[in-house]
């Protein structure tokens, strides 16, 4: 059977604290989502999801990127970037406009979405994106297409995604030095949502944790769009420092314990496992963990008593972040996990048990093509990338250029608008 005919292509690059990882996807004849290739490596030069050596942030994004097109047997020469650090915030603006009970057209959506730059106050942020959530009509809200409808007055609300300047040049400047151009940057809130989050939840309201290395975004999201956020410099990688502090071990073996063995919920039986420090092979090699016997284990019942320890401290300002995001009574029932640090064992009973709200997880959609060690909770951001580089939402800095031509100029303003419009032209 032929392959499917490729129509456009799509390249994600998910630049995280532990990892970064690429995608390069395409969109079939069909419409179909097919991933052409997949592929990551440990993160280098980002701490906390803020770049700290260039140099090394540029070889792993060019080494990911590698990967995957070596699997896809096809190059890239642009990517969508998610950020899961650089301060991020979101705010919702909302603007109306006079109809006066006619019908509404094209042109007024569009003179709506260009008043709706003026309400965006980004207070010397850099916005990463400013988006139509739901239009209303005469107050009345719910409507995703108002043309053809008619009205008294038009309104809509606008998520407006923002995030530090400096943090986000510094990623940007990591892609393009490894030979990519930058598509745009999209919050790694807004990719985990389109991948983890059904319509249905986005509209009576979800929130969704992603639990990273070392951040976790609490992200709320009602009525179909994301109204809140709020961001935790704590992940999973403190829980891997934690038990390598506790036991005296390195921070890979510490990484491997929680990996293997490790888990949110304890068991009668823990105090009974014991559990090797060490890998198969290399039992002989390095120092005695703190606690362990004359074979270097360890009782699991200890290791499982660090690991909630320290998620106990990160529920605690997860549970802070909710209630100050308003995300309580009947609009916050439902909470879900994502992220690399998703991927312990026994967390959304933990989560479910520590927060009061249910909880599951949420991974990586079922892509064609995807590789199966990338449908996991760690990989769902990246496919998210794609999947919102393909819906290819409207943006309002992007919308009504002819009402710009409104706007009367003179003097040396005059001169300027001829230069940039030659410029533009030409």
């Amino acid at each position: 059977m032929a392959s499917p005919r490729i129509s456009r292509v799509f390249g994600a690059v998910n630049i995280g604290s532990f990892r970064i990882s690429a995608m390069i996807a395409g969109i079939s004849e069909t419409g179909e989502m097919i991933v052409l290739g997949s592929g990551h490596r440990a993160s280098q030069g980002i701490k906390r999801g803020y770049v700290t050596d260039m140099a090394a942030a540029t070889y792993a994004v060019r080494d990911a990127i590698e990967r995957a097109e070596k699997m896809a047997n096809t190059s890239v020469s642009s990517v969508w970037i998610g950020c899961s650090g650089a301060g991020l915030a979101s705010q919702v603006a909302q603007v109306e406009i006079d109809i006066g009970g006619r019908r509404i057209e094209q042109d007024d959506i569009d003179h709506l979405l260009v008043a709706g730059r003026d309400v965006i106050q980004p207070d010397g942020r850099m916005v990463l994106h400013a988006q139509p959530a739901h239009y209303t009509l005469d107050g009345a809200h719910g409507v995703t297409n108002p043309r053809g409808l008619h009205a008294e007055r038009l309104g809509v609300d606008i998520h407006v995604m923002l995030a530090d300047g400096a943090p986000v040049r510094n990623i940007t400047e990591a892609v393009q030095n490894a030979h990519l151009e930058v598509e745009a940057v999209v919050g790694s809130p807004v990719a985990a949502g389109h991948a983890c989050l059904s319509p249905e939840e986005r509209d009576l309201g979800v929130a969704l944790i992603e639990m990273g290395a070392e951040v976790t975004n609490v992200s709320v999201h009602l009525s179909g769009m994301l109204v809140g956020l709020a961001s935790i410099p704590m992940g999973s990688a403190d829980i891997t420092d934690a038990i390598a502090s506790a036991f005296g071990i390195r921070r890979f073996q510490a990484e491997r314990l929680k990996c293997v063995n490790g888990s949110a919920i304890a068991s009668p039986a823990d105090h009974r496992e014991m559990i090797p420090v060490n890998a198969p092979g290399e039992e002989t090699t390095g120092p005695l963990a703190r606690h362990a016997d004359d074979k270097n284990r360890i009782p699991r019942a200890e290791l499982v008593s660090v690991i909630t320890s320290q998620l106990g401290r990160l529920m605690e300002d997860v549970n802070k972040a909710l209630k100050t995001l308003g995300f309580n009574g009947q609009r916050g029932q439902q909470v879900v996990l994502t992220g690399g640090g998703a991927e312990l064992v026994g967390l959304a009973d933990y989560a479910q048990s520590a927060l009061g709200k249910p909880v599951r997880i949420g991974r990586a959609p079922q892509l064609k093509g995807l590789a199966e060690t990338h449908v996991k909770p760690g990989f769902a951001t990246l496919s998210g990338l794609v999947l919102y580089a393909a819906a290819d939402p409207v943006d309002i800095r992007s919308v009504g250029s002819a009402y710009q031509s409104t706007t009367r100029y003179s003097g040396l303003g005059l001169v300027n608008r001829v230069y940039r419009a030659v410029r533009e032209y030409f």
